[in-house]
This record gives structure tokens, sequence and C-alpha cells, in this order.
């Protein structure tokens, strides 16, 4: 299986997810570490994409897990690693392409992943990773919007950590 990156997108994030939604692909925006004396934070993260039908969440994902794949019909993902790193992987199953990123504290940035894309995470190094995530549509268990597929439902699909 060919993975090749996700791509960067240099503008902000509400102009990365418009050109995930026409491109059908993800896109990776950087985020920029402002620090001073007293620390450091990541700011307007998600500004010009929050919406009153979306949610905001927080996972932790421990050493060694796989979460994947799954997606969604309607919802956009925006996953953002605050914590340890992750290595996020896409797959557009209409065609074959298959995108992969490692992101997370010495790498920060919002991953955009349109609706319709499986995708998912491995966790990267020995520690645990926490995702803030935004979605376009909020939670509904009596009509949940996500289709499930086991972590090697895609075979080839490099979650390891690659060598060389």
């Amino acid at each position: 299986m060919r993975v090749i990156g996700i791509p960067v997108w240099d503008g902000n994030v509400e102009s990365g997810y418009r050109r995930a939604l026409a491109e059908h692909e993800p896109v990776f925006v950087p985020s920029r570490h402002f620090a001073d004396d007293r620390g450091w934070s990541l700011m307007n993260q998600l500004q010009g994409v929050l919406s009153p039908k979306g949610q905001v969440n927080f996972s932790t994902q421990y050493p060694g897990v796989i979460k994947a794949w799954h997606r969604h019909k309607k919802q956009t993902d925006f996953w953002l690693v605050l914590r340890g790193h992750l290595k996020v992987g896409v797959h557009r199953q209409t065609d074959g392409v298959s995108w992969a990123r490692v992101t997370g504290e010495k790498s920060p940035g919002t991953v955009i992943i349109p609706p319709t894309l499986w995708h998912g995470a491995a966790t990267v190094g020995p520690e645990s990773a926490g995702l803030l995530y935004f979605v376009t549509e909020a939670y509904d268990p009596e009509n949940p919007d996500e289709e499930r597929m086991a972590h090697d439902g895609f075979a080839g699909f490099p979650w390891e950590v690659q060598h060389g």
C-alpha cells in the first residue's frame, strides 16, 4: 500500500476546511507556539469552524493502541493532539489513496478530515496521547453517524513505526 503525507495547508483552519471539503482529502494546518517567560500556548485553533450543532471532545489514547478505522457520512472531524503524539491515518476508499501524518506536542496542528474518509490513529511512543477534537455534528446515540472497520481493514497500512 502506498501512503502519502497529509497535505499541509499554510492558511488558517477555516480556509483549510473549505479546501478539505472541495478536494475530498485531509488537510493539516500547522499551529504556532506562542511562548514567553511564563510558558507557551496554542491559540485560535478552531476559529471560523465552530458551529452550534457540533461538539468539542477530548480523548486519551494509551500507548500501543490503534483506534481505526471509522468514517462519517455527514461529519467533518478537526483533530488537535495536545499531549503526546499520534500517527493519523486517512483512507479514501473510492480510489484507494491513503495518507498519514504524525502530529502532537512537537508537531502541533489541526488535521481536518472531511466526510466519508476512513480515519483512525495509532499512539506513537511510550506515553498516552491526548486528542482534542471538534466534530461538525453532535453525537446522536440513537442514530450515530459512524461506520467502523478493524484497524487492519486496509491491508498494508503502516500503523507501526517506520524505521529507516
